[in-house]
């Protein structure tokens, strides 16, 4: 069983706002027993498929490693990233989320009321980090509560289900709900296809191939997945946590750089990023003669 900390969140819930849970992926730290050796990532995860993948690359970005190595990232290590996972009832999102978070899976899980959560520790790169994982009600009458949890998010994942194509057009509806409630290019998109092992063959081929050229369209990272079988839901979730780690670590380092003083000409301190006539009127008043 996998340390993760549960927490059920239904519409009357009185100690939590949407608010709050947008600020809390910035504020809070994470507590609890020591990250299993899977939570462990030294290097970049792999892609899916190379056919509809967010970054190429093999490794982490120069400047994210060189700030792990001097352990000079910042409150990276204090924050929680927020993870909205959205689709159409049934898809599979809560199996996805407990495989992943308890690695355990149920045939006959209820549908979810309002909004659920996990917070899943890591070490990245030898730095702690923190994915806060919302489970959201596929079901239309709660749309408009889940919604409000949408905001803050880092990374959203469009879940659908592999056997049921019309879930994956419904993703694009999905998609621009959780996208009006954030700023535009603040997220990570993953669609992802669950109950890979019902298909097989030519048909999970087809399916795979519309799922792609979808993702593309979203600008989203694909993946098929599991959470029976447990195929690729480790994978996946570990993409997850790097692209967003390595994310807020190059967010951290930029706004510690904007922000440093530079010694300028005469009494005047120069701060990057600011004009010249905020600059002129922070200088120090002189006292006149008498």
């Amino acid at each position: 069983m996998m340390a993760s900390d549960k927490f059920h969140l239904t519409p009357s819930f009185p100690c939590l706002s949407p608010q709050d849970s947008g600020g809390m992926r910035s504020s809070l730290m994470p507590l609890g027993p020591p990250v299993s050796r899977d939570r462990i990532i030294t290097n970049f995860p792999k892609w899916y498929t190379p056919d509809a993948c967010l970054q190429l690359k093999e490794h982490f970005h120069g400047q994210v490693s060189a700030a792990c190595q001097r352990r000079n990232t910042g409150t990276v290590g204090l924050k929680l990233s927020k993870v909205v996972v959205v689709g159409d009832l049934y898809v599979g999102k809560t199996s996805l989320i407990h495989r992943f978070c308890k690695n355990v899976f149920d045939r006959d899980y209820k549908a979810t009321i309002g909004v659920d959560f996990e917070i899943e520790r890591f070490e990245i790169a030898g730095i702690p980090y923190s994915l806060q994982i919302w489970d959201t009600a596929g079901q239309e009458k709660f749309k408009c509560i889940a919604s409000a949890y949408y905001r803050g998010a880092q990374v959203i994942i469009t879940a659908f289900d592999l056997t049921d194509v019309q879930t994956l057009e419904h993703t694009r509806q999905w998609l621009e709900d959780a996208l009006r409630e954030n700023e535009a290019g603040s997220c990570f998109i993953f669609l992802v296809g669950t109950k890979k092992d019902l298909l097989s063959g030519a048909a999970c081929e087809q399916t795979e191939l519309e799922a792609v050229h979808l993702a593309n369209e979203m600008q989203a990272e694909y993946w098929s997945v599991s959470s029976k079988t447990g195929e690729n839901v480790k994978a996946f979730f570990s993409r997850v946590a790097a692209l967003a780690f390595e994310q807020s670590v190059l967010q951290d380092l930029e706004k510690r750089n904007s922000t440093r003083p530079q010694v300028g000409d005469g009494d005047l301190i120069r701060i990057e990023g600011s004009s010249p006539e905020t600059q002129e009127n922070k200088r120090p008043s002189r006292l006149s003669c008498c």
